[in-house]
């Protein structure tokens, strides 16, 4: 009775005790469904109160206690796609005592990360790119050799298996020697519903009940008659894949790959999954396990809405009630996007949205949901939905692609390729540009600036508030052009009074915000109002400070960069991105090629990989905050007055 008490006093009896895999693969496979339910109850109480990406860890709780629980892990490689999913990996892996450090500033990352864990064998945070890493370090291990056999397991979701990275990797799996495991996480849902006809193809897979092992049995028979060799199993794959085929009347995508295809399994059901990959993980060539999950298990409110419960901020565990942050009452510029697309879009026929799975994310959701015949969601397929877009614009549209700004890297080749050298009208909304906050160094929009402003034929702007970003977006389907970027940030902004009139503004031309003397201050986007907020302190310093709001990156406003060039004062630069090759590099390339010597003082992003944290903490470490900006507006005034 004394030892039952004891038991429900400790929290998480099981969980506590588990500092690493091999104590987990000390219990019994019958004690796991308390380890997955300990785990899902520690998680509800930690992400309650700090928030991060929940309904993803609650929905592979099985999968990852059953991976752990079966590899020899960190020797055999766990690569996790995207990392949503990866929270209970970390409670697993020796981070459980740090988790209340999630996704704050120097505390644990959001996502896998090699230089926070061995257990994390390679960055994540972007999609589709497991296969391809987890194929890599298959092929390595047996160059190197290595003994015993290192197993790589690769876990991606069904969306993030539609991306073309994924479909790369698959395609090539087969024709390198490999023992590559796939886990296929399949829960029907990205962060908002699945599309596309792969989703709707893997909702009804199935294979026939004792397949896989009868044909396994028969290739073990002829390799021990002679009969067949190992060279000549891929055609016998390929022939038992046609064969299949022809009798179930419906084709395996993975096996006319030749990829060993099993499945689907229940991804909840944990000691099924054990016996499962005891059963394959030892088996030579690439294989994939379909498994179908419930995003948000254990949770009631989020298998009811788990797009709503991707990120849900903070929560009350017990009721899953909401907690509204505190609000300066104003919209978010995604919000002003989306409802400021919506409204040209009903004045002209010619506009289309296009999203690539984040109709909720960019508030592309706002058109979609009042003229859905008007949007296109590609799914995680970047680089499509440039070119979609490209062929939409030869042919008379105005399409909108609005696309976070470091997912949008992915679409790279197709800009310059698709967009730019037939100088299409593809409008580019840059959601989450410049340092974003806690999602951390795959996720901050900082490098958009410079790798689109060496592309011709591009229009770069960047709006300092609201009412701007509406305007840019009313001129650029109101002004013949070609490729248009229009980048914004994170977050609200600061008028609650944004739904003023349109109007159309001359592109390529900023804005003098104030005039003086003694420094010239140029800043683009958003990062103005940081800068208003510096000026207004050096005005007690008797400082004459000019400011002027560029607006566009390219083409720069020549005049304004002249006038503020011939008063002979220094020029600081303030941009929310990197400052290597973006605008203020452009800034001091045209003063050079125009004969000017000021002094020049470039504030953005250093040449670093910026790591996670509140955005106004990774602003200060960054040396881009208001302290930042005053300090140097003082120190480049007293050098000038030496």
């Amino acid at each position: 009775m004394e030892n039952e008490e004891n038991k429900h006093s400790v929290p998480y009896p099981l969980l506590s005790k588990i500092d690493s895999p091999s104590d987990l693969r000390k219990l019994k496979v019958e004690q796991l469904p308390e380890v997955c339910a300990e785990i899902r109850e520690f998680l509800i109480a930690s992400l309650s109160n700090n928030p991060g990406h929940f309904a993803s860890s609650m929905g592979a709780v099985e999968l990852t206690v059953a991976l752990h629980y079966v590899f020899n892990t960190p020797y055999d490689r766990i690569v996790w796609d995207v990392g949503h999913q990866a929270y209970g990996h970390k409670l697993l892996t020796g981070r459980r005592d740090r988790f209340h450090t999630n996704r704050k500033y120097g505390g644990l990352s959001g996502f896998p990360n090699p230089d926070e864990s061995e257990y994390d064998t390679f960055i994540a945070g972007h999609a589709s790119n497991s296969i391809s890493a987890a194929l890599g370090m298959s092929v390595a291990s047996s160059l190197n050799n290595e003994t015993p056999r290192r197993n790589v397991v690769a876990v991606i979701g069904d969306a993030s298996i539609s991306g073309g990275l994924a479909f790369e990797g698959l395609n090539n799996a087969n024709t390198t020697p490999n023992n590559l495991l796939i886990i296929l996480n399949d829960n029907d849902m990205s962060i908002d519903h699945n599309v596309g006809a792969l989703n709707s193809y893997l909702t009804n897979l199935n294979t026939t009940k004792g397949y896989n092992k009868f044909r396994l049995n028969i290739y073990k028979i002829l390799r021990k008659l002679h009969l067949v060799t190992e060279r000549q199993r891929g055609f016998i794959l390929r022939f038992n894949n046609s064969l299949k085929s022809l009798l179930g009347r419906h084709q395996n995508i993975f096996e006319g790959l030749n990829i060993r295809y099993f499945g689907p399994f229940d991804g909840h059901d944990i000691e099924k999954i054990v016996r499962v990959l005891n059963d394959i993980k030892d088996m030579n060539g690439p294989r994939l396990l379909h498994l179908r999950t419930i995003k948000g298990k254990g949770f009631g409110p989020a298998e009811n809405d788990p797009a709503q419960w991707h990120a849900p901020g903070k929560f009350d565990p017990e009721t899953g009630e909401k907690k509204k942050e505190p609000s300066n009452g104003c919209a978010k510029y995604q919000d002003v996007f989306g409802e400021t697309i919506l409204e040209l879009a009903r004045n002209n026929d010619r506009i289309i949205g296009i999203t690539a799975a984040m109709p909720s994310g960019t508030s592309m959701s706002i058109l979609q949901a009042a003229m859905p015949e008007r949007v296109f969601d590609v799914g995680i397929s970047e680089g499509h939905a440039i070119t979609f877009a490209g062929g939409l614009a030869k042919d008379g549209f105005l399409p909108y692609c609005a696309i976070y700004s470091s997912f949008l890297q992915r679409g790279y080749d197709q800009i310059i390729n698709d967009v730019a050298i037939m100088n299409l009208p593809v409008t580019l909304c840059i959601d989450r540009a410049g340092i974003v906050g806690e999602d951390g160094v795959t996720h901050h929009g900082v490098f958009d600036l410079s790798y689109l402003r060496i592309i011709p034929n591009m229009i770069i702007a960047a709006p300092k508030d609201e009412e701007t970003l509406r305007d840019l977006l009313y001129t650029s389907q109101a002004e013949p052009h070609g490729p248009f970027a229009i980048r914004y940030p994170r977050g609200k902004g600061n008028n609650q009074n944004w739904r003023t009139p349109m109007k159309k503004i001359a592109i390529g031309k900023g804005r003098k915000m104030q005039d003086g003397n003694d420094v010239v201050v140029l800043s683009l986007g958003t990062i103005g109002n940081i800068v208003e907020k510096a000026l207004r302190r050096a005005v007690d310093e008797n400082i004459s400070a000019a400011w002027y709001d560029m607006v566009f990156l390219k083409p720069l406003d020549c005049e304004l960069l002249r006038e503020a060039a011939e008063k002979g004062a220094p020029i600081i630069t303030v941009e929310d991105g990197v400052k290597d090759g973006g605008f203020g590099s452009a800034v001091t390339e045209w003063l050079n090629d125009n004969g000017y010597t000021n002094r020049i003082v470039r504030m953005g992003v250093p040449d670093k990989f910026v790591a996670h944290g509140r955005v106004p903490e990774l602003m200060s470490e960054c040396f881009m905050d208001e302290e930042a900006i005053y300090q140097t507006i003082l120190a480049t005034t007293q050098n000038r007055e030496k």
